[in-house]
């Protein structure tokens, strides 16, 4: 259906932002996180006027700094690629995927950087409380950068408020509040900066546990750790209540999605949710090989997680790729022939409007007004080419949701010592606490991969796939630049970690 298609530049230039988001993310959610404890943590110093909190809010500030210098970096790259790498997806869609973009730039982040220097440098040079309105606007302003950024992405999987124009082969946006209120826009920005505070939480959690093996700064240390502890807590229980919202509208808009990331190939009532399992992840959808090679399921689950109602039919991959008349699915194979309908429509519109003929072209304009939704699919070549990759969507998934399990009874944990004045005394625990960083990143990246491979083809969710998105460059020019990239980020990760862990090193104040 392309011509001149490069399959190995696509799978490089898919590779390039892959990389690049994912180090991106790295940094990102310990700045939406941290900075809410921040303020938090200043506001205990304006309150009491101890130094002690003065000292614990400088430090964590510090480590905060780091971070966000480094995360600036990865974040500007990525939006580039765009340009580089995807100049069809920019071109087709770039009235409305660059507004929330441009919004990002020219409000929250001018907002958030404005408090940003006065938040580091007002100590002592302006009054106690204009210092922690900066501290708390600099939360907020990093936060709004966060609703943009989620709003253009939940576009591409969710796409709202816009029409394709058949004249300018663009996708324009006719209702911003659509865009701006997607439901899917919604349960992402909930749901990632909930689990942020988090990931957060245990970042805090991890240094001021290796401080209390060592036995240094331990006032600070169980200072931070109850406060962490407590915002630790309160956003597990969010994030479990916005993940629930999100798999709801994945099972709405993206149901091929919900079927990777649980393995489901064949479609069911009273779908049971997969508790633990091994998946086959030589299983292909046109085969008869087993999709696990065992699982524990939990009965009815996934029907109501996906349809809020107990014994709902749950479409499976099959379902979707094949078509299931009797539960009223149409296929992929059948959306492909009326995809190829609106690709030869369109074709055909161009060609009597550039001769001058009317009547053809309002033809050819209604029949490609009938099939329009299904454009993307006339680009495929073979139903089975809508199908994600299944393995790597149901491990990242499952993962996610285990780690998500365990920071809450992590955090109990530490409460529950901390309470009984016992913690300096649970060695396990603290050494545990150490790692629980690293988990946290694990879990974070996992949730990326789920969000992001379990809608592929499609840079647009059915509108557009990655094929068609992409620039028209040589893989071995993306190849080159992919390896750029690669030493690049991974010189300033290792400048940052080196950076960090000379200032815990360090340590904070003490009077």
């Amino acid at each position: 259906m392309i011509e001149n298609l490069d399959p190995t530049m696509v799978n490089w230039a898919r590779a390039q932002f892959a990389l690049t988001a994912m180090y991106h993310w790295i940094f990102v959610p310990l700045t939406l996180g941290i900075t809410w404890i921040i303020a938090f943590y200043h506001t205990i110093y304006v309150k009491t006027g101890s130094e002690e909190w003065k000292n614990l809010t400088k430090f964590w500030m510090k480590l905060f700094g780091i971070n966000f210098a480094i995360g600036v970096a990865t974040g500007i790259i990525m939006e580039f690629e765009f340009g580089t790498n995807w100049s069809n997806y920019s071109w087709m869609v770039g009235d409305i995927f660059g507004a929330p973009l441009a919004i990002e730039g020219i409000a929250a982040f001018f907002l958030e950087a404005t408090f940003f220097a006065v938040m580091f440098f007002g100590w002592n040079r302006v009054s106690k409380r204009f210092h922690l309105f900066a501290t708390w606007m600099v939360a907020v302003g990093s936060n709004l950068s966060a609703v943009w950024i989620l709003v253009a992405n939940a576009w591409m999987q969710h796409p709202v408020g816009q029409a394709f124009n058949p004249d300018t082969a663009r996708f324009e946006m006719h209702n911003f509040a659509d865009v701006v209120f997607n439901p899917v826009a919604v349960s992402k920005f909930t749901h990632t900066t909930s689990a942020s505070m988090l990931f957060a939480s245990l970042f805090i959690l991890s240094v001021s546990s290796w401080y209390l093996l060592k036995g240094r700064h331990v006032q600070m240390a169980k200072r931070s750790i109850i406060v962490a502890a407590v915002f630790g807590l309160l956003a597990s229980g969010f994030v479990g209540f916005t993940g629930d919202e999100a798999a709801y509208e994945d099972a709405q808009h993206q149901p091929m999605k919900l079927a990777a990331f649980e393995g489901l190939y064949q479609g069911e009532k009273n779908a049971g949710l997969v508790a633990f399992g091994l998946i086959n992840s030589s299983k292909k959808v046109d085969d008869d090989q087993d999709p696990f090679h065992f699982e524990i399921r939990l009965p009815g689950i996934l029907s109501m997680l996906a349809n809020r109602k107990f014994g709902s039919f749950v479409p499976g991959i099959n379902d979707l790729v094949y078509g299931n008349e009797e539960q009223g699915i149409m296929g992929a194979a059948e959306k492909m022939e009326k995809g190829k309908i609106a690709i030869a429509q369109l074709d055909a519109y161009k060609k009597f409007k550039k001769a001058g003929d009317e009547a053809g072209a309002a033809a050819a304009l209604s029949l490609f007004d009938q099939n329009r939704e299904y454009l993307g699919y006339g680009f495929l070549n073979r139903p089975e080419e809508a199908v994600p990759p299944v393995a790597l969507s149901f491990n990242a998934f499952h993962i996610m949701v285990v780690l998500g399990t365990v920071f809450p009874l992590v955090f109990l944990a530490f409460l529950y010592f901390s309470y009984k004045d016992t913690l300096l005394e649970q060695k396990w625990l603290l050494g545990g606490g150490v790692i629980m960083f690293f988990l946290g990143l694990i879990a974070h990246q996992a949730g990326w991969v789920v969000a992001e491979v379990g809608r592929q083809p499609w840079a647009i969710q059915d509108l557009l796939p990655v094929t068609v998105a992409r620039s028209n460059l040589t893989a071995g020019t993306v190849k080159t630049t992919f390896v750029m990239f690669l030493v690049l980020f991974t010189v300033l990760l290792i400048a940052e970690v080196s950076i960090m862990l000379k200032q815990i090193s360090i340590g904070p104040e003490e009077n």
